[in-house]
């Protein structure tokens, strides 16, 4: 059989040859980091996508005003302090001293026009700035943000907004972010100029990524001196490279492969409940879907119908099957770790097949339908196999489900696009409150808020609780709002919950890099040895 050269086959043709290019490439000596996983940054534009791989990769070279440490809380980054100075505004005190890669000094300007750029149509992260309404330089090292009513958890949003060089922004063109779900190609999207602890050296989309030690950096410097990151889609491939000793470093090994990995002798492993959820979401708002068999319906529209896929699927047996007992079962599409989530909310419904069946029956469907499900193939932990086990569990009730599985570059543009009518997503919350989940999944689409619910759905009621939420100030009131918001969208059953995410890091002996629960490694906290 010959099989055809597929993006997906070349990518991974490329990664081998780079990955074989970096073992005896000049400057992959002591300190140098060669790190591998399944799917590569979507970009290098800071405000182009809210995803968590490529902010991983972003955050190496960019800082935020606030910044977060390797337990994830807040720290100061580009601002030494921030603090209300009336009802509605906060002021940010800004770090002296410090300079972007190129040189240019860091000021206030850069500031006012990173957040007014990411509050540009294009963003990805404009959502996190949806209160407000403007933004000052008071002076050199001083910005007032200010918000359309109080809100008690800016900081928080603003670890999220990174901080770009206004005159370079501007010298190349990149005034506005890059329209990622249209294709839109722009100097942002292959370079960098950030203040962060690591400056891109050379940059090649799902082929190799490389990056040294900012000799400036305003920080601790780190101990690593230069990362070469390789993105490797063969889960076997990037197992045989760190066995081999060709890689230093995986945020996802295969999970089928650990007890191999722990017996290797050289290679230890880190592992932690990832605040991330797995879920599937459907077009709900559709009077007809393309990607059905069902004549001038929607299915999904029917929340019997959502309830059914939801039922079907035998969730302990994907985490003990696919998952080698690895994921923890989820009612709720929000996990552990974050404000708001209660563990008598996450209380999945019960595995009930003929509860399913009598589902779709009573929806009209005693026969079922048939369906397309899109899911990646290089972004979750196992996501391709869980997609692929739960068409056949779908299937037992009478959905008969086609699979897309694909990159996520692929994906998540098809998504960004609508295009996608039944799909997987996962979602981490960089916030740490539930409210970001609200805001991005939940809220009506308007432009600002709902930027990521792609679902149709759109519930006043709900919109007016999620703006109160953010701008409520007293801690209790606040809390029964979110409770409120959760019982209102799990009743709702706009998702279908998974699980939440247990993620494993893999690192060769001599370095130790300390693993986070948003999946995304800090290098500049890294420790590697004399002899790494």
């Amino acid at each position: 059989m010959t099989l055809s050269p597929t993006p997906a086959r070349l990518a991974a043709a490329a990664a081998v040859l780079a990955l074989g290019a970096l073992a005896g490439a000049p400057g992959a000596e002591a300190q140098t980091v060669r790190w591998a996983s399944a799917g590569d940054a979507l970009t290098l534009d800071p405000h182009a996508q809210n995803e968590a791989p490529t902010l991983a990769m972003q955050r190496q070279m960019y800082d935020a005003l606030v910044n977060r440490d390797v337990s994830v809380a807040k720290v100061p980054g580009l601002a030494v302090s921030w603090e209300p100075v009336d009802e509605t505004t906060w002021a940010f005190e800004l770090r002296r001293g410090v300079t972007f890669h190129n040189g240019n000094a860091f000021a206030a300007d850069d500031v006012v026009f990173s957040i007014e750029r990411a509050m540009s149509e294009t963003s990805d992260v404009k959502s996190y700035l949806s209160s407000v309404v403007s933004v000052e330089a008071v002076d050199d090292h001083t910005v007032h943000v200010t918000t359309d009513g109080p809100n008690p958890i800016l900081p928080e949003w603003l670890t999220g907004i990174l901080i770009l060089d206004r005159d370079w922004a501007i010298e190349h063109g990149v005034e506005t972010p890059q329209d990622f779900a249209a294709g839109e190609e722009t100097h942002a999207v292959r370079n960098a100029n950030g203040t962060g602890p690591f400056r891109l050296v050379s940059r090649e989309p799902d082929v190799r990524t490389v990056l040294e030690r900012n000799p400036d950096y305003w920080g601790e410097a780190p101990s690593v001196e230069r990362l070469d990151y390789t993105p490797i889609s063969s889960a076997p491939t990037r197992l045989a490279a760190l066995l081999s000793g060709e890689l230093d470093f995986l945020t996802d090994p295969p999970i089928q492969d650990l007890g191999r990995l722990e017996q290797a002798g050289d290679i230890g492993l880190s592992q932690v409940n990832q605040v991330r959820t797995i879920f599937f979401g459907t077009d709900i708002a559709a009077d007809d879907l393309e990607g059905d068999d069902v004549e001038g319906a929607n299915p999904f529209a029917d929340r019997r119908v959502r309830e059914a896929i939801y039922r079907a699927i035998d969730i302990e047996a994907i985490r003990e099957v696919v998952m080698r007992g690895l994921s923890v079962p989820a009612g709720m599409v929000t996990s552990p770790g974050v404000n708001g989530y209660a563990e008598e909310l996450d209380e999945r419904l019960p595995f009930d097949p003929d509860g399913a069946r009598a589902l779709l029956a009573e929806a009209g469907y005693p026969d079922g339908f048939a369906t397309t499900l899109h899911c990646p193939n290089d972004r979750y932990v196992n996501d391709e196999a869980i997609c692929t086990a739960v068409v056949g569990m779908l299937g037992q009730v009478g959905i008969d489900v086609t699979l897309v599985a694909q990159p996520k570059s692929i994906h998540f543009a098809e998504m960004q696009q609508n295009e996608l009518e039944f799909y997987m997503l996962g979602w981490g919350v960089p916030t740490y409150d539930s409210e970001y989940v609200f805001n991005y999944l939940y809220h009506t689409t308007d432009g600002s808020r709902g930027s990521w619910n792609f679902t149709g759905y759109s519930n006043p009621e709900l919109d007016s609780l999620v703006q109160s939420i953010q701008t409520e100030v007293d801690i209790a009131a606040r809390d029964a709002m979110i409770r409120e918001a959760w019982e209102i969208v799990n009743a709702d059953l706009l998702y279908v919950p998974l699980h939440h995410q247990v993620i494993t890091w893999a690192m060769r002996e001599g370095l130790e890099v300390p693993i986070r629960v948003n999946d995304e490694p800090l290098f500049v906290h890294a420790t590697v040895a004399p002899d790494f």
